[in-house]
């Protein structure tokens, strides 16, 4: 038994700009977006490799969130193409009528809901996979029983991965994330600091916390580590900050038990009325409830 849980703001920003031809709904709207994420979660729920049994999708509508009352130059929705807002709320609609359990996040983000199922049903299934390569998720990865899939990629990215791939711990993240700074979600990070630096010290000191204010205790493979270690110094109360933002919160309400999220086939009415308002939809679900 698995787990799927999907960032649906990625799939629906990735169908989005993808180059596939715009396509036109027969009310007018674009929907090109939409109908890349049916087509690409219809995929996913026929490919035998997948094995999909228990699966959930969570969107981010609006952009915003609680991080954003934390901090100013977190992500908005500003300066998004209004054709991609415009489905955020169809998107969803389509997804619930596949048969599959959609999180609409207001004041939480997608990224919050999959680490709070990942936390809560890891030990009840065989493997979760989450399907995302975002980095910030890389917090919540456990072994190989909590692992990341990027599908564009086919590649699995376990614990072993996450290391690979960042040079830290999954633990260590939200402290990587908030040295480094992360551009897709408006952090800045602490100036001067690179992927390898951060990686140094805290597979060294495991926290941000725990770095010495005196570069003289800092590993020697730390170049330039005098100004690094004044940048941090001015910069620590933000660089808390930073990583509060950086943390999943993995105790969303979410109101589902894992029984629930069990594939049982899409809603054939819904299905057809969603095709109807689509103009068409080039695949069928394998499974009808």
């Amino acid at each position: 038994m698995r787990l799927h849980v999907i960032d649906g703001t990625y799939e629906l920003f990735r169908a989005h700009y993808s180059r596939r031809p715009t396509r036109i709904a027969p009310d007018g709207m674009d929907v090109k977006g939409t109908l890349g994420v049916v087509s690409s979660l219809l995929g996913l729920l026929a490919d035998p490799e997948e094995a999909v049994t228990h699966i959930a999708v969570a969107f981010d509508n609006p952009i915003e969130s609680f991080r954003n009352d934390l901090f100013d130059g977190y992500k908005t929705g500003a300066g998004m193409d209004p054709a991609l807002v415009a489905q955020m709320d169809l998107v969803e609609e389509a997804t619930a009528a596949l048969g599959i359990v959609v999180w609409s996040m207001d004041t939480h983000e997608a990224d919050d809901a999959l680490g709070t199922a990942a936390r809560r049903w890891g030990d009840g299934v065989d493997q979760v996979r989450i399907m995302t390569p975002d980095k910030d998720l890389g917090q919540v990865v456990v072994g190989n029983r909590i692992v990341q899939v990027d599908r564009m990629r086919r590649k699995v990215i376990d614990a072993d991965g996450v290391r690979q791939k960042n040079g830290v711990d999954p633990e260590c993240i939200p402290d990587w994330l908030a040295l480094v700074g992360d551009t897709a979600d408006g952090i800045p990070g602490v100036p001067g600091f690179g992927a390898k630096t951060a990686a140094t010290l805290l597979n060294r000191f495991r926290t941000i916390d725990a770095i010495p204010r005196s570069a003289f205790d800092w590993p020697a493979a730390v170049r330039g580590a005098p100004r690094l270690a004044k940048a941090l110094n001015e910069h620590r109360e933000a660089a808390a900050l930073y990583r509060h933002l950086a943390t999943l919160d993995c105790d969303v309400p979410l109101a589902e038990r894992l029984v629930d999220l069990e594939w049982q086939g899409a809603d054939r009415e819904a299905f057809d009325l969603l095709a109807e308002r689509l103009g068409g939809i080039a695949m069928q679900p394998q499974r009808w409830r």
